[in-house]
C-alpha cells in the first residue's frame, strides 16, 4: 500500500490538471475534457477529435490532427503551434478548425484550357475559315 501511494504521488508531480474546452467550428458546442498543462497542443488536438468521435458529433471530422488548425482566441489570431505545452498559454477555451484544402493544380503544363481574354479556339480551327475556304471561287484555266 504504502508503494502503490508513492507512484500515485509521483504521477501527481507531473503537473497540474485542467479542464479545457474546445469548440469546434462547424458543431454544436464545446467538448470539454481534463488534460495536463504539459501536454503538447498536437496531443490535446488528438483527444479531442477521439472525444469528439466518441460521441458521434456531426461533421464528421476525421482523426489527423495535421489537418487541424488549434486556435485561442485570448492569445491571437494566430493558430498555436503542435509542439509548445498547452499551459504556458493560461487559456482554457480553445477552437479547432479545419485546415484549408489546398487546391491542386491540372496535370500536364498546369495551365487553363482558357487562354486569359476568353476566346477559344477549336479542334479543327475557325468556323469562319472553313466557310471562307468552302466558298472560294477557284478559276480555273485551261
Amino acid at each position: 500500500m504504502l508503494l502503490y501511494n508513492k507512484q500515485k504521488k509521483k504521477e501527481m508531480v507531473k503537473g497540474n490538471r485542467i479542464l479545457i474546452s474546445v469548440t469546434f467550428l462547424g458543431s454544436a458546442g464545446p467538448i470539454r475534457f481534463v488534460a495536463n498543462e504539459g501536454d503538447l497542443v498536437a496531443s490535446v488536438i488528438d483527444t479531442a477529435l477521439k472525444c469528439y468521435a466518441r460521441e458521434g458529433r456531426l461533421p464528421i471530422l476525421g482523426s489527423d490532427f495535421n489537418d487541424f488548425l488549434f486556435y485561442c482566441p485570448m492569445v491571437g489570431p494566430e493558430a498555436l503551434s503542435p509542439w509548445e505545452a498547452i499551459g504556458l498559454l493560461g487559456a482554457r477555451n480553445f477552437m479547432l478548425c479545419k485546415k484549408p484544402e489546398e487546391k491542386k493544380v491540372e496535370e500536364g503544363n498546369g495551365r487553363s484550357n482558357f487562354p486569359i481574354n476568353g476566346s477559344r479556339k477549336r479542334a479543327g480551327g475557325s468556323f469562319k475559315a472553313w466557310i471562307n475556304k468552302s466558298f472560294s471561287l477557284k478559276v480555273t484555266t485551261h
